[in-house]
Parts: C-alpha cells; sequence; structure tokens
C-alpha cells in the first residue's frame, strides 16, 4: 500500500509520524521506502546522516522537475530506504503551475517503476495543499491526515478533505481516507476539547490511536535517530506500534 501522511498545517507532527511509522514497520522485517516530498526535508535529514553532501540530482527535484527515475537511497535503519527532498522543491509550483504535461502524475510514474520491490510505501507531504501534494495523493493508494490540538488545525481538515475529494474526481479515483491522527496529545482542556470535537464531527474517521507529545521525539531526531531506536519503550514508541497494529500494516 502506497500511504501519503498529509496536513495542511506544520508543526502538527506530519513528518515525525512519516519517519516513525516507516521505521516501525522497517524493524519489524517489512521493506519500506520512504518518499520526502517536503521541500524542508527533516525525514531526509533524521534518516541520512550524509544528507547535507547530497547534490540536488540525488533527490526528488529530478522526478519532480526533469521527469527522471527516483533517486533511492539506504538509510541508517534496515529494510528502510527514503527518497530525500532538496529546499528547491519549494519552486516546484510556480513550474508545475505552468507546465500542462501531467504534472500532477510525475511521481507516480516513477514510483510505478519501483514500487513492487516494497511491502509499503509511505509519502511524507508538505504542510500545504500545492503541485507536491496532488502528486503525492495522485500516488497514493490511501491518504492519511495528522491532525494536532487547536481550533485551525480541525479547521484544516475541511480544506484537506476537499482536495482529496478532487484528486479523486479529477486524477485518482481510487484514492482512498486511511483516517484523521490525533498527535501531539497532552493533559490540556484543549487537546481534550479537540479531540471531543474530532470524535463527534468525524467518528468514522478517526483513528482509535492518539499519539501523545513526548520530548522523546524531539531527542530522537536531533540524535538522527528514530524513536524505536533512541527510546524503544517510550510512550511514543508505544503508540506507533499500536498505531502499525490498528493499521494492519
Amino acid at each position: 500500500m502506497v500511504i501519503a501522511i498529509a496536513s495542511q498545517k506544520g508543526g502538527v507532527g506530519k513528518t515525525t509520524t512519516s519517519i516513525s511509522l516507516s521505521a516501525g514497520l522497517a524493524r519489524r522485517g517489512k521493506k519500506v521506502l520512504l518518499i520526502d516530498v517536503d521541500s524542508q526535508a527533516n525525514s531526509s535529514k533524521v534518516l541520512l546522516p550524509d544528507y547535507p553532501q547530497l547534490k540536488m540530482d540525488d533527490t526528488l527535484y529530478k522526478t519532480i522537475l526533469e521527469r527522471e527515475a527516483l533517486r533511492i537511497h539506504p538509510t541508517t535503519v534496515p529494510n528502510l530506504d527514503i527518497v530525500p527532498a532538496h529546499i528547491l522543491l519549494s519552486n516546484t509550483d510556480i513550474e508545475l503551475t505552468v507546465a500542462k504535461d501531467h504534472r500532477e502524475a510525475r511521481l507516480k510514474k516513477e514510483l510505478d517503476q519501483v514500487k513492487d520491490r516494497y511491502e509499503h510505501v509511505l509519502i511524507d507531504c508538505p504542510p500545504a495543499l500545492s503541485w507536491l501534494t496532488i502528486n503525492a495523493f495522485t500516488a497514493a493508494d490511501a491518504a492519511m491526515v495528522v491532525v494536532s490540538p487547536g481550533y485551525f488545525e480541525l479547521d484544516s481538515i475541511v480544506q484537506i478533505s476537499k482536495t482529496i475529494h478532487e484528486v479523486k474526481e479529477f486524477y485518482n479515483p481510487n484514492l482512498q481516507l486511511l483516517g484523521l491522527l490525533f498527535t501531539m496529545s497532552d493533559p490540556t482542556k484543549n487537546s481534550e476539547a479537540s479531540i471531543r470535537t474530532l470524535r463527534t464531527a468525524y467518528p468514522d474517521m478517526l483513528l482509535r490511536t492518539v499519539i501523545p507529545k513526548n520530548t522523546d521525539i524531539r531527542d530522537a531526531h536531533f540524535s538522527q535517530k528514530d524513536i524505536f531506536d533512541y527510546a524503544p519503550n517510550s510512550r511514543s514508541a508505544e503508540a506507533y506500534n499500536r498505531l502499525i497494529d490498528e493499521l494492519s500494516l
């Protein structure tokens, strides 16, 4: 299954979820490919120690802008490969807005050539509803939307759901919504009110697993490790393991 992990807002745990799900599956013996479509390249920086030395030609830029094969690299995690992002992906919306030749399917075209090598493919989307996100949704079987506590975060669900519907209508009729993942939960009234609102508004879409706010995640990424390597017994590691079980991946 190809899963796009998305959020319209930054700072909600989207990249953390991309890294943790990918690493968790790989550490269970699954062959996994993570595609970093976010120009901030945070997934790439955590999983590729030599990322600062990579050239633009070694990244997703070549696929999206020049329609060449995916640049796949092994990571520090056994069984996990990555297609790294590049900062200049931030310019792609301008170029793809002008382009008319299958601008929504450049990722899908090249992913279709290699995805049979993997049991799971995850796509770390940018925190925006852009042509990069549309490429991710067009290539995916399913989208998982990451949501954290807060009024504006909840409001963004409506907008990203509209984008998923439009991609289904125009580019990928098989795209499904895998669910809404509530992250960065803590024992505050804000968290409690947010998850209560989600359960009321989206009872069939909200995943049972809730990801807690935990400093171990931040520390793991600072050490260029995934949470299962850095703190395998942490609350975050336990939560992401439950998520893998819930999704039956």
